[in-house]
């Protein structure tokens, strides 16, 4: 038996899991998924999804099995460089996730098999596309099933998508609280009456949320429900019309148009970006985390290198614009993000292990804070030394920017507080970042009292 650790998200499924041996990761396939898995790979279904990007690829190894007793295969997927949540995408990433969900359905189908679940967990981005990483997701389709991942779609897709588009875009924060989708009479009563109207919304959300409540003390026998594959298809059909014609009408918010109302000049902007280019020029990192990114102009300087990076910003319009833009320019080394740092994503599901939090998921090689600090240490009452702390245990190198009191970014923060950030300067955060970071050096941008500095973590 080799030594080997399961994923901490992959031990509900009964046709497999996946583990790590040796920094990387496999899939062990049992017994009970050997049909399945024959018709996936012998009909042409697994090549069709591979080739059309929906289906994360892999290849059959020949390694020990952890558990023998019920072993039938190992496969080893290609890797995911980055794992996100739901919590933490936008609208447009939230919705394409669900499209591919029903495309691969739809795909499915054709050679006679179906999604047996539905998780919006079983969806990754790669490339800012969205695929499938959970190959024994699919089984045999039998003539009259009904679609057995119909609630857990409706719960994980239809209503955090309604939710956003028709109540508030914040409502995908509800994931960290329903893990497993979000209720549907919650989604139901949160929903504004005019959704009503809409067939999908009325069918998919406010009559299957009565139909649940009807019958959720009674024992309902699923094998004797008929479904023809028409009208399951019909069913299909209606899920993606509905998703399709839904649109978040944004609205900027304080920070969503930050680059067109900034206090840089020309020259100090190109200045500036000339200096974060060339720290990462430098570096050569491997992965870079943008924390603050808004719209994602300093993230370009990573991805435009082939470097992956990844966009975090709190605000739902910049990432929203962010991803979008992603799609359009076909942008395969970006993935924007939604992230609070000061309430970053956390460890949730059963033991607190299934999702990992966003410190577990680095240390990476290299972050940027750019006209951020600022906003830590003044918005939201942080001494610097706690910033420091945390940038340590997250990053390799760092490049961060230092805005002097007396920047008007920071003015407006103080317009409406009293100033008692007395400790706010640029020898006291010299001083705390001092003792975690090796400060390789620091740089003045051209016609700005705003300093940018390139550290080394000391650990």
């Amino acid at each position: 038996m080799i030594d080997y650790k399961v994923e901490n998200s992959s031990f509900r499924d009964p046709s497999g899991f996946l583990f790590y041996h040796n920094q990387n990761i496999y899939r062990q396939i049992n017994k009970s998924y050997k049909e399945n898995y024959d018709q996936l790979i012998d009909s042409g279904l697994y090549d069709q999804l591979v080739q059309s990007g929906l289906l994360i690829p892999h290849k059959e190894v020949d390694i020990s099995p952890p558990k023998k007793d019920d072993f039938y295969k190992i496969i080893q997927p290609e890797r995911i460089s980055f794992i996100s949540y739901p919590y933490e995408w936008s609208f447009s990433q939230l919705k394409q996730a669900a499209l591919t969900t029903l495309e691969i359905q739809k795909i499915a189908m054709k050679y006679e098999m179906t999604l047996k679940d539905a998780s919006v967990y079983n969806i990754q981005f790669k490339e800012n596309k969205s695929l499938l990483i959970d190959t024994l997701s699919l089984e045999k389709y039998e003539e009259g099933q009904p679609w057995k991942a119909y609630r857990q779609f409706c719960q994980h897709f239809m209503a955090p998508l309604a939710l956003m588009c028709h109540k508030d875009i914040r409502l995908n924060q509800l994931f960290r609280i329903y893990v497993d989708g979000i209720p549907l009479d919650l989604a139901s009563a949160l929903l504004p009456t005019k959704t009503r109207a809409m067939f999908s919304l009325l069918t998919h959300i406010h009559v299957h949320a009565k139909s649940q409540k009807r019958y959720e003390h009674k024992q309902v026998n699923v094998k004797k429900i008929s479904l023809s594959k028409r009208s399951f298809e019909g069913v299909i059909q209606s899920l993606q019309s509905g998703i399709s014609k839904m649109k978040w009408n944004f609205t900027d918010t304080e920070w969503g148009d930050y680059y067109s109302d900034t206090n840089y000049s020309e020259e100090s902007f190109l200045h500036k970006k000339e200096i974060v280019k060339d720290s990462i020029t430098k570096i050569k990192p491997k992965m870079v985390w943008d924390l603050g990114a808004n719209t994602g102009v300093f993230s370009r300087l990573a991805s435009e290198q082939n470097i992956p990076t990844i966009a975090f910003d709190v605000d739902p319009v910049a990432v929203e614009k962010n991803y979008l833009d992603c799609k359009k320019n076909n942008e395969k080394n970006l993935l924007p993000l939604l992230l609070d740092l000061t309430n970053p994503s956390p460890y949730l599901g059963w033991e607190n292990k299934e999702r990992v939090s966003f410190m577990e998921r680095g240390p990476t090689d290299m972050v940027l804070a750019l006209a951020l600090i600022h906003h830590l240490a003044i918005s939201n009452n942080l001494p610097f030394e706690r910033i420091a702390q945390f940038f340590q245990k997250i990053c390799r190198y760092l490049v961060i920017e230092f805005i002097p009191k007396n920047d008007s970014q920071i003015q407006r923060l103080l317009a409406t507080r009293e100033d008692i950030f007395v400790d706010y300067n640029q020898e006291e955060f010299e001083a705390a970042f001092g003792k975690y970071f090796e400060i390789i050096e620091s740089i003045s941008i051209k016609n700005s009292e705003r300093i940018v500095y390139n550290m080394k973590n000391k650990l």
